[in-house]
């Protein structure tokens, strides 16, 4: 049995847990900034909610969102390396992996905000963070679709 053989054995296994990774990473990047719209538009008016805010968001960014960003990415690279799994003529892979990396930068883009609430120096509103919390849903609108039509 050689390398390609066990990648197409483990093919399915990697898919799910792909699937399961991303799933935890997109719950992730739409409730971050939400919190950080009850952040900056709550968290004066209720006594020593900063610090639960930040708390909330670091634990969110540490404990669920970095591992299941991380874990999407291995399995997603695993399943792109799979021999002939993957047909590289098509637009398909390359509009998700170009949504992908800007996925990941966003999810870097919500870390640094969190560093500047923890910094106190955050200067967005909580309508900015509304709107940028639509980029995820702009951005899995376009890999879903790129994998089901595989256009």
């Amino acid at each position: 049995m050689d390398l390609s053989d066990v990648m197409f054995t483990l093919y399915p296994y990697a898919k799910s847990l792909h699937i399961m990774a991303v799933l935890s990473w997109m719950a992730g990047l739409f409730y971050l900034p939400r919190l950080f719209v009850y952040h900056v538009e709550q968290a004066e008016n209720v006594q020593d909610a900063i610090p639960i805010f930040l708390t909330m968001e670091e634990k969110l960014l540490r404990i669920i969102m970095r591992p299941a960003m991380y874990v999407s990415w291995a399995a997603g690279l695993f399943i792109v390396l799979t021999p002939g799994m993957v047909d590289w003529s098509y637009v398909w892979p390359w509009t998700k992996g170009a949504s992908v990396i800007a996925m990941t930068w966003f999810h870097h883009w919500l870390l640094l905000r969190y560093r500047d609430f923890k910094e106190e120096r955050n200067t967005l509103t909580g309508r900015q963070f509304r709107m940028m919390n639509e980029v995820p849903t702009v951005l899995m609108l376009v890999i879903v679709v790129s994998v089901i039509f595989k256009f």
